[in-house]
């Protein structure tokens, strides 16, 4: 089916939001069991890690870890944010940088300022944009940042998103309480769905929405980690302890040629393959064999890919084996755990 559509149904009694663009399944959101990033808790210092500067912490989630820390003292509380998820067995990452983001607006306490995305060139835009955050935040100590989103929006629902914002940045900031508590509950798909995926889509907010869009069979031939890339390449995504291996392959044409064409739409299509997936961390692509001379290329090309990709990912380069290495940050859980 062309054109964009945003799905929101259920799998496995879990809720869960597709975005389909032209047949092909761009993203999935799939509520899980762990905390949520965005969730925000007063927590209490617990104890200090020496050498690393982090300090961990009680939540009413468990342990949480904060890096980076000054002058905190055990049993201090504080507030902070979840930032991602963590690996199995290990604390939450979480971070005292507080942000209250919806679709149209962020709140930051700690960076006053009024500002507006960068993407939003057109200066009597820019000048609307700011007289609607001037009128609405009024003398709030906080800061602001108008996201994309609200290029050629409707003046009222903007407004709308800031005040939501403020006044859930004050409901937590202004919270007395002594004991450890979760204050602000991170997004579910539904919602994350309506405030991330900002371009105009068709959506289908019907039960079965799913099977009848083609989500469910787009997810049994992701599932796996194979992934085609056309001309009868592939590419296989397998998760281990250390690191997310990507294999890929030319199939039955071995020549040089077809290696860079593999790697190329390897290149193009990884972003999404691990969005879906939802995998972070290490990445290691060990990329179909290609003259050294075309490496800079398929440099070029994953910096593309991911410079649209909403997800932090470092590119940190090739190793002495003709592995390329990537950091991407864990902002999703994994599908395979989520759904077994």
């Amino acid at each position: 089916m062309k054109g964009t559509q945003i799905l929101l149904d259920h799998i496995d009694g879990r809720e869960a939001a597709a975005l389909m663009v032209d047949g092909l399944l761009e993203d999935i959101l799939v509520a899980g069991d762990a905390p949520t990033p965005g969730t925000i808790y007063r927590a209490r210092a617990d104890r200090a890690i020496k050498g690393q500067g982090g300090m961990f912490l009680t939540t009413p989630d468990g342990p949480a870890f904060l890096r980076q820390v000054k002058g905190l003292a055990p049993g201090q509380l504080m507030l902070v944010q979840v930032t991602g998820y963590a690996e199995p067995g290990k604390a939450v990452p979480v971070t005292q940088k507080l942000l209250f983001k919806s679709r149209y607006a962020i709140v930051t306490p700690d960076a006053p300022g009024l500002n507006i995305s960068r993407s939003i060139r057109d200066e009597d835009e820019r000048d609307r944009l700011m007289e609607i955050a001037h009128e609405e935040m009024g003398d709030a100590s906080y800061g602001l940042i108008l996201r994309s989103a609200c290029a050629g929006a409707d003046p009222e629902a903007i407004a709308d998103d800031i005040t939501a914002m403020v006044t859930a940045a004050r409901q937590v900031l202004d919270d007395i309480g002594t004991e450890v508590e979760t204050l602000h509950e991170g997004e579910a798909p539904h919602l994350l769905a309506w405030r991330e995926w900002a371009d105009p889509a068709q959506i289908d907010q019907t039960a079965g929405s799913f099977e009848r869009g083609g989500v469910l069979e787009a997810l049994d031939s992701i599932r796996n980690g194979r992934v085609a890339l056309g001309a009868g390449s592939y590419l296989y995504i397998e998760p281990t302890r250390a690191l997310i291996a990507v294999d890929v392959n030319t199939g039955s044409d071995t020549s040089l040629a077809a290696g860079v064409k593999a790697n190329m739409a390897c290149a193009r299509a990884l972003p999404r393959a691990l969005r879906c997936l939802g995998l972070g961390g290490q990445i290691v692509i060990d990329a179909a064999p290609m003259p050294k001379k075309d490496r800079r290329p398929f440099e070029s090309a994953l910096r593309a890919a991911f410079k649209s990709d909403p997800e932090e990912t470092i590119l940190v380069g090739w190793t002495t084996l003709g592995h390329f290495e990537l950091q991407r940050k864990r902002s999703r859980l994994p599908l395979a755990e989520i759904l077994t």
